[in-house]
């Protein structure tokens, strides 16, 4: 069973740039799509950005050229680089499978955009 932890998170200025790592253990990972979701306060948890195991990506259309998704399949490793941060953007960050069977939530990451 492949575990998920999310770590990178932390408060940064509007306009500012953030990176966030996903560990992920289990030889499995390398098949999963993937995907970084997030949770604001009182809002339903929402998929911001996605990369197939093949490195196709997809992105919201609120985050659309500001966050890059990317993946190491070596390293089993996903990464988020969050630039131009609006205070819209906070929420507790958590990556999963972009499609097909959801592994167990990890803790999340938060990020908060605020002056």
């Amino acid at each position: 069973q492949v575990q998920l932890v999310e770590s990178g998170g932390g408060l940064v200025q509007p306009g500012g740039f953030l990176r966030l790592s996903c560990a992920a253990s289990g030889s499995r990972f390398r098949i999963y799509a993937m995907g970084w979701y997030r949770q604001a306060p009182g809002k339903q948890r929402e998929l911001v950005a996605a990369i197939t195991r093949g490195g196709t990506t997809n992105y919201a259309d609120s985050v659309k050229g500001r966050f890059t998704i990317s993946r190491d399949n070596a390293e089993n490793m996903v990464y988020l680089q969050m630039n131009s941060l609006k205070p819209e953007d906070t929420a507790v960050y958590y990556c999963n499978t972009a499609a097909g069977q959801t592994l167990p939530w990890g803790q999340g990451t938060q990020v908060t955009v605020s002056s």
